[in-house]
């Protein structure tokens, strides 16, 4: 019988990963989930009621250094290792550029690119150290606007398109390193975050559905890329191939 496998899901108590929390408890995943109030939230202590062995609750602020580096110990030793890491950790605020806000540009940096990196920091010296499971999994909840800057949504496109070239970057290294790193670049979905918006978002996806189409990529692809859904993929990729003055043309009819 093959041992259950253990998930770290960062940003797990509300839309896209709360929903993958439920779907990897019913799969059979021993599961660690962190957010800020991940001890507080109502959905995840219910769900730590009925799956009391199999998940732990760990509140982590990833904006915090001193936090992130002792809660990645804490996540580590829970179940003695870690199979998976996946970084759904997400901040979204619409920005024109005369309302612009440095603090809440800021905030997306932090929690949608730098978070990243500050869990990934600290937790490559256990992964080197560890000897019993070679092979480790990271996804890395990335988004279809890093493949071409939106009208009014760079302050969160911006971090989203970082993270894509990082994670390009570091692809070759981690794979000799039996890590396999992938990214999830998808479109809108309805959450309290894209609840934000005033326009209409094509091809809106429920959470769970989300989820879903993660968890299957997570355990059947071993592509670097996970991206859906079809159309909007299609027509941001045209964007980046389009020359500047046509793309940029394009985008500029986007503005209310």
């Amino acid at each position: 019988m093959e041992p259950k496998k253990r998930i770290w899901i960062v940003g797990g108590s509300s839309g896209i990963g709360l929903e993958l929390v439920k779907l990897c408890l019913k799969s059979n995943y021993l599961v660690i989930t962190s957010s800020r109030n991940a001890s507080k939230s109502d959905d995840l202590i219910k769900l730590k009621e009925q799956f009391s062995k199999e998940l732990n609750l760990l509140d982590m602020d990833v904006s915090s250094k001193e936090d992130v580096a002792s809660k990645v110990i804490a996540a580590y030793s829970t179940y003695d290792g870690l199979d998976i890491w996946f970084y759904n950790a997400a901040a979204y605020d619409v920005m024109s550029i005369n309302s612009w806000d440095i603090e809440k540009f800021e905030q997306m940096n932090e929690v949608n690119y730098l978070g990243v990196i500050r869990v990934m920091s600290n937790l490559l010296p256990h992964l080197h150290n560890n000897k019993t499971r070679e092979n480790m999994k990271w996804i890395w909840n990335c988004s279809l606007s890093s493949y071409f800057g939106l009208p009014q949504g760079g302050g969160y496109s911006a971090p989203k398109a970082a993270l894509v070239n990082l994670a390009e970057s570091i692809q070759p290294e981690l794979e000799i390193s039996n890590i396999n790193l992938q990214i999830i670049n998808h479109g809108f979905v309805k959450t309290r975050l894209t609840a934000k918006n005033k326009f209409q978002m094509p091809q809106l996806m429920e959470a769970k559905e989300t989820a879903e189409k993660i968890l299957e990529g997570m355990e059947n692809s071993s592509s670097f890329e996970i991206r859906f859904p079809f159309g909007l993929r299609i027509f941001l990729s045209l964007l980046k191939m389009l020359p500047y003055k046509i793309s940029l043309a394009l985008t500029k009819k986007m503005l209310p």
